[in-house]
């Protein structure tokens, strides 16, 4: 007699009983099922769903993060392909997109008609999170998507093949440090530059969660003893490479918002702000180059 197979739902919480995590349990049925939960609940799992959702199981309780085991995870309108060659996407760097795109609108909304695209440059793009962001939501733009992690930019690279040949085509990535990776005709034209850098002081990395710090690339993580390494760089190079009016938008730590902004204001930059999170915790640097 053949064994009837098991119930997704029956799975579901089998997974959540030994995870002690619900919504990381529906997540693994709804990878290995291939549908959503609601469609799969009440069907039966075959035996490949089955084998699928319990070696999630077994690699999320080794302790990797929950989207390294999915293989993708949201970020505002964008499902992106994740793993450990770069950062995980995080609501909060969705805020900074926030303030990246009402600066570049106030840009585009201050220049004469007809003047071309603007340029945009996601300054270690990592999983291309921002970039593709940015080129997905607002067409009038061209983006420069950096980062010095050759892993990091076939992790963009993936991306940036999902995002619709319209938008994709004004995306470039570019290996390379920082600015030094843009080529030297972008010099003084570039209409917002923005950057979630590493921010973690090197002190600090013993803190985070073992699922951040044993799994997440750490150069994209730690920046230095200080912690603020990464963005003096950044700061460094914005006169150069900005246009006169221009933005530049960067993820911070909460407890550097005061140094961050005193950086920004030594390296010349005016109205320097930040914006808080959803949290309420200061994230969003955000200054702009003087006329």
């Amino acid at each position: 007699m053949t064994r009837s197979r098991p119930l997704w739902s029956w799975l579901q919480r089998s997974a959540a009983e030994v995870l002690g995590d619900e919504a990381a349990a529906r997540w693994f049925v709804e990878e290995a099922s291939g549908t959503t939960w609601a469609q799969a609940a009440g069907d039966p799992a075959p035996a490949r769903g089955e084998n699928a959702l319990w070696a999630m199981v077994e690699r999320r309780l080794a302790g990797e993060p929950v989207q390294y085991v999915l293989g993708h995870w949201a970020f505002r309108s964008l499902d992106l392909m994740v793993d450990r060659r770069a950062l995980i996407p995080r609501p909060e760097t969705e805020i900074v997109v926030d303030v990246a795109l009402a600066e570049l609108d106030r840009l585009v909304a201050a220049r004469p008609a007809g003047n071309g695209p603007s340029t945009v440059v996601d300054l270690g793009t990592g999983t291309g999170a921002i970039a593709l962001s940015i080129a997905a939501e607002r067409p009038a733009v061209e983006v420069w998507a950096t980062d010095i992690s050759p892993g990091a930019l076939e992790v963009a690279s993936a991306n940036l093949a999902g995002l619709g040949a319209r938008a994709a085509g004004r995306v470039r990535l570019a290996a390379g440090d920082w600015w030094s990776a843009l080529p030297e005709g972008l010099g003084g034209t570039v209409a917002l530059a923005v950057a979630n850098p590493p921010y973690v002081s090197e002190g600090e990395l013993g803190t985070l969660p073992p699922e951040v710090a044993c799994w997440e690339p750490r150069q994209a993580l730690v920046a230095g003893p200080d912690g603020l390494e990464a963005l003096q760089v950044l700061l460094a190079g914005a006169g150069r490479w900005l246009a006169p009016g221009a933005a530049f938008v960067a993820e911070i730590a909460p407890h550097q918002a005061a140094r961050a902004v005193a950086l920004a204001e030594r390296g010349g930059l005016a109205d320097v702000s930040v914006k808080a999170d959803l949290a309420g915790r200061a994230r969003a640097l955000m200054g702009r180059r003087p006329f």
